[in-house]
């Protein structure tokens, strides 16, 4: 009979034991798969919110300099830029135009700090799609002087729909500015971009900065998907690289003008000590402006990797002892075995193909069981004012578990169970088949 036969054979034997071992390696494995699978989507879903909010997967910020040094954000012809993209082909659903300022909104004796975005309506319709009001209408934005804020930011300034105020921010060359603005619909809190969630008209915001008419900071390209982003900035890099000042894509910039770009967040114009020209352009994507949430999930897979190594150790030290107590109560059939013709490998062998097999088996009910608990989380509504929005994908919880990361948990999980189970199973192949014919037990 084949030992894979005989293994088998004997995990059926000892029912209550082997279902005992296979459900801890599985809890093990229900554990780690879910904690991937929240990781795994984890990128995916923080790198759709943050596309949807700064309206694009790729970015150009255009930088101008001074006689003094200071960086001005500014595009003032995106002719060229246009040009670049008609000419690279990049399959761009929709352009964005953005002008954003940061400062303080003021309403009667309170206020609050906010960043808010200048967009064009006329042309950026699929925001509709994505920006859910709680309060007011979009249609109220036709008001040139009208404002969306978020129901946090609204509350701690005491306002209702229609009430007008004042935002006070800082233009383009340094000066203060005021300017009126009338709240004209509000959002559902979105956590820690709450204060990230206010819009006005670009032309507004874009006037509040002092920018001259068709001029603005940032424009952003929305991508169908997030995949082949950086294949396409480097493509539209090269191409705009032939026709403009561009700065190198993985060259580190000290101008948060250039940094904070693709986010819409321009501070006050810094100093440089590099010189230039004219307009000098920069092509961010995504992934750069979300490289600190990669770090978070390489850190989310190192935990994933570190409890999946703790569980099994611990695990082992149980199947270690098991394993010993089988190989001692199985001494006689050992000898009667060995007596037979069976050899010190085979007898090895045999002790591993049971460890495996229950490793796989627990392996496979752990990631069914995972899969089943994923399943029922990802069905929880938590709502797009939940402080968690946005690592959620549409107020749910997501999951996406790689294969090769579940096909190399199972390789540890096998890996560490054999090894648990090789000492008893070389000990067990050592026995004399005389010493052990003569054991009572």
């Amino acid at each position: 009979m084949p030992l894979a036969s005989i293994a088998l054979k004997n995990l059926r034997r000892q029912k209550k034991r082997s279902m005992l071992l296979g459900s801890a390696i599985a809890f093990g494995v229900l554990i780690v798969t879910v904690i991937d699978g929240f990781a795994g989507a984890f990128m995916s879903n923080v790198s759709e919110n943050v596309a949807n909010i700064a309206a694009g997967h790729i970015f150009v910020s255009g930088a101008e300099q001074t006689a003094s040094g200071k960086n001005l954000s500014v595009i003032r012809d995106d002719k060229i830029l246009t040009e670049v993209l008609q000419k690279t082909g990049i399959p761009a659903k929709y352009i964005s135009k953005r002008s954003t300022a940061n400062g303080t909104l003021i309403y009667e004796s309170r206020k609050a700090q906010t960043v808010v975005t200048g967009v064009d309506f006329s042309s950026e319709t699929y925001l509709k799609d994505r920006l859910v009001l709680s309060q007011g209408s979009f249609e109220a934005m036709k008001d040139p002087q009208g404002l969306i804020l978020s129901e946090k930011t609204a509350k701690k300034l005491n306002l209702e729909i229609g009430d007008r105020l004042l935002f006070q921010c800082t233009t383009l060359t340094g000066q203060q500015n005021v300017g009126d603005m009338t709240l004209v619909a509000t959002t559902p809190d979105t956590g820690m971009l709450s204060g990230f969630s206010a819009y006005a008209n670009l032309s507004h915001i874009s006037e509040l900065l002092n920018l001259g008419e068709g001029e603005y900071m940032s424009f952003g390209m929305y991508l169908p998907s997030l995949g082949g982003m950086d294949k396409y900035a480097d493509a539209y890099h090269a191409e705009l690289k032939t026709r403009a000042l561009v700065r190198d894509r993985n060259e580190k910039d000290s101008s948060r003008s250039f940094a904070m770009g693709p986010m819409g967040m321009f501070f006050s114009p810094k100093k440089s000590d590099e010189t230039w020209t004219g307009v000098r352009y920069r092509v961010t994507t995504l992934n750069e402006m979300l490289s600190p949430v990669q770090q978070i999930v390489a850190v989310l897979n190192g935990v994933s990797l570190g409890i999946l190594l703790v569980l099994f150790l611990i695990i082992m030290v149980g199947i270690l002892n098991t394993f010993r107590m089988i190989m001692y109560e199985r001494i006689r059939e050992i000898g009667t075995m060995r007596a037979v013709g069976m050899q010190r490998a085979q007898v090895r062998n045999l002790f591993l193909l049971e460890a495996l097999f229950l490793a796989l088996a627990g392996a496979v009910v752990g990631l069914a069981a995972a899969a089943v608990v994923m399943g029922v989380l990802s069905l929880f509504t938590l709502g797009t004012n939940s402080p968690l929005f946005m690592l959620l994908r549409g107020g749910h919880f997501s999951f996406k578990v790689p294969v090769w990361q579940a096909v190399e948990n199972i390789a540890i999980i096998a890996a560490l169970t054999l090894l648990a189970a090789f000492l008893p199973a070389r000990s067990a192949a050592r026995l004399l088949p005389a010493e052990a014919l003569r054991a009572t037990k």
